[in-house]
């Protein structure tokens, strides 16, 4: 050891640091790690998540929803079918040669067809619809396919619609063909996925990749953060597959999406924190097995806080009423705590393992200088130290300023052409289809009942507004009216499924049903399921939002032994949410986008909130650190200049990873990368350098009130003067 080293009563390492790092044990942390993946890799575990994914309507529905209700009790009357529409149009009038195709698609779609390739989940009942009123007439045909989807189909999706539309054959010059409603929408956002997801991983990588080489300024240094954030992901998917698989937990393509953004920012921060650590303690010891013991020793704490805010955040999902919102937190909590597993055994021991030369072409040695100790971030906190208050107050008006903008967020179920960031066949389709047919063509509403009470519940149907009477009954494609004492009915409204007046045409018709004594009846699919999306979005945001907040503040204070410091975290993080969303807000009517998804505020705060705060850990731990040894103001300088570039890295890492879901053509997806990347550079260059720091400066001491440290006395009285006097003096 060093005579360089400083000593502390708590300094020393305990079992778990010296196991990670040491001279025999390091080889045994990696050996389990490598038999880890082998065994991922033999039994194909992470490569079978996919096919375990459940993307069926009641895996995304609210579980106590009316329409979940109602799906449920519809199996008994034929499968769970939702219907693709299939689009046929000429200008000027179909010929003889289009009806033909017609008939042939039509033919080659039945199952009791001679024998095709079409997937089998397109069922055998398909209605053909011709234009028949005003000047439109034989310019349109509509052919409405109900498809079984099954426990399965949801998945098949893609290739069953791939089918279709080669069944349609190619279109004649001037004809138009297109696949539309609910599932040519899915379809074509499922292929959106599909398309990015093989390259999603390797995108994210590479963008990491290059952040690390000019934040290490190593060509060698990069490869073991990415190994490590690699082997935490490939090992994650293995374990989450096995708890979908053998014990019921729920993974959707949405989270499985999400947690390689996740799994890759979150690790490599981690990692970009704790390599900066023992860079440090380089210079202090010798052996770098004890540098590195000490860096565990004293970045650990900050890691476990910040990955257990973010897996508590996680779990805090599971109070959702949205099944898709639920289901995503234990996936994402689980994996962001083999992240942290990874990155406190695994990535230390091959650090520690190759050595110093890992650091070439500079290698920290003995009693060398830190570069921090003068570097960018120290002379920011100089520049503040001299007039903290005004620093920090103008810096929350002008964050207030950017959260202004929030007025503007418009949050709302979104239309399926607002959906997409372009115009895929589906949207387009649905846009001719308006022209010549009603606009919720198949897109009933289906209602379940008491079969005593089908005659009171269809007259009541037929008497509500926004319902066109001619269309209530069932369908010739459903075998049985009355089964098990029940009865189906379909009902269309009047207006576009996902349109405001078709909501309100759903409260209309459910009051109506549920006034009738005895009926028991349940109204779904359709227009009446974004409505049950709508009512438990809302549940979510006023659950959700407070449940998270108080316990990232009671991790914080646990973490600081404090309440002032946590309570103003916490205001620091609120208004740098607001701030992302309203500047965010702005930017997307500059990009022509109508308005968010209902559950973008949502996701946007569990993200933002769980992942900006580790930025506040980070630093906080180092302030209180050095606040022990040099006072609070002193020590807030010194956690500044030591922690700013790693969290700047960090930060840049992070924004980068979930910029790449701003890519994505699903705009709801490209809404949340984009406010989540905003949100954390916010975090890292306003937020945390700046208005932390000076709030720091400030109020000094009485920052870790109830604690001892708010009453101990400080080097120099405590004063700004003597931490700016002692600043150059500062060895990190």
């Amino acid at each position: 050891m060093s005579g360089n080293a400083l000593t502390n009563a708590d300094s020393e390492p305990g079992v778990f640091a010296r196991v990670v790092s040491g001279r025999r044990s390091k080889w045994a942390v990696f050996g389990v790690w490598v038999l880890l993946i082998v065994a991922v890799v033999v039994w194909g575990l992470a490569s079978k998540l996919s096919g375990v994914e459940k993307n069926d309507s009641s895996a995304w529905l609210p579980k106590s929803a009316e329409s979940t209700q109602e799906l449920k009790l519809e199996g008994a009357f034929h499968p769970s079918w939702v219907p693709a529409i299939l689009l046929f149009e000429r200008d000027s009038g179909l010929t003889d040669a289009d009806h033909a195709q017609i008939d042939k698609t039509v033919a080659a779609l039945r199952n009791d067809a001679a024998p095709t390739a079409i997937n089998m989940v397109v069922h055998n009942a398909i209605l053909t619809q011709d234009v028949k009123d005003g000047p439109n007439v034989g310019k349109a045909v509509q052919v409405i396919v109900p498809m079984d989807m099954g426990n399965d189909g949801w998945n098949k999706l893609p290739d069953t619609i791939k089918q279709i539309k080669a069944a349609m054959g190619p279109a004649s010059a001037g004809e138009k063909a297109y696949v539309t409603g609910p599932m040519g929408e899915a379809a074509d956002e499922a292929n959106s996925f599909k398309n990015i997801n093989g390259s999603l991983t390797g995108i994210t990588v590479l963008v990491v990749i290059l952040i690390l080489l000019v934040a290490y300024r190593s060509p060698i240094l990069w490869f073991i953060p990415i190994l490590s954030a690699g082997g935490a992901l490939f090992v994650g998917e293995g374990i989450i597959y096995l708890l979908a698989k053998h014990a019921g937990l729920t993974v959707n393509g949405q989270a499985a999406f999400i947690l390689v953004v996740l799994l890759i920012g979150a690790g490599t921060d981690y990692a970009l924190l704790l390599i900066a650590r023992y860079r440090e303690e380089l210079r202090r010891y010798e052996d770098r097995h004890e540098a590195m013991a000490h860096a565990l020793h004293r970045a650990g704490p900050a890691l476990v806080a910040s990955s257990t805010t973010v897996a508590v955040s996680m779990l805090i999902l599971l109070v959702a009423q949205m099944n898709s919102t639920k289901g995503m937190g234990p996936v994402l909590a689980i994996g962001v705590l083999v992240d942290l597993l990874a990155m406190m055994t695994l990535m230390p021991a091959l650090v520690v393992i190759c050595g110093r030369w890992i650091f070439w072409p500079v290698k920290p040695t003995v009693g060398s200088e830190e570069p921090t100790q003068h570097g960018v971030w120290a002379r920011i906190g100089k520049r503040i130290a001299v007039r903290p208050r005004a620093v920090w107050t103008v810096t929350a008006l002008l964050l207030l300023i950017g959260a202004a903008g929030v007025t503007q967020l418009h949050a709302h179920q979104m239309s399926s052409a607002d959906s997409f960031v372009n115009k895929p066949d589906s949207v387009i389709g649905a846009q001719v289809q308006a022209e010549y047919f009603p606009p919720s063509s198949g897109q009933s509403l289906d209602i379940v009942g008491n079969a005593d009470k089908l005659d009171a519940v269809t007259a009541a149907l037929k008497t509500v507004p926004g319902i066109d009477p001619s269309s209530v009954g069932t369908p010739s494609t459903v075998p049985h009216q009355i089964v098990a004492g029940r009865f189906y009915l379909e009902a269309m409204p009047k207006d576009p499924a996902d349109s405001a007046a078709a909501k309100h045409t759903v409260s209309l018709v459910r009051a109506a049903v549920h006034a009738i004594p005895g009926a028991d009846a349940k109204v779904g699919a359709g227009s009446a399921m974004l409505v049950d999306i709508d009512n438990a979005t809302r549940h979510d945001n006023e659950w959700i939002i407070p449940i998270t907040l108080i316990a990232v503040f009671i991790i914080l204070g646990l973490l600081l032994r404090a309440f002032i410091a946590p309570l103003l975290l916490i205001l620091t993080v609120i208004l740098s949410l607001g701030a992302s969303l309203g500047i965010s807000a702005l930017a997307f009517k500059a990009f022509g986008w109508n308005g968010v998804d209902t559950s973008m505020p949502l996701y946007t705060f569990v993200f933002l909130v769980a992942l900006g705060i580790d930025y506040n850990i980070f630093l906080m731990t180092r302030i209180r650190e050095e606040s022990v040894r040099r006072g609070t103001r002193r020590g807030a300088l010194v956690g500044l200049s030591a922690t700013g570039g790693v969290i700047t890295w960090a930060g840049l890492v992070l924004a980068a990873t979930f910029g790449v879901l701003a890519s994505l053509p699903i705009v709801t997806f490209a809404e949340i990368g984009f406010a989540v990347s905003l949100g954390v550079l916010l975090d890292t260059m306003i937020v945390r350098s700046v208005l932390v720091t000076a709030l720091t400066l400030d109020i000094g001491k009485r920052m870790w009130w109830p604690s001892k440290l708010a009453s101990a006395d400080e080097p120099g009285g405590g004063t700004l003067d003597a931490a700016r006097a002692a600043d150059d003096s500062v060895l990190v």
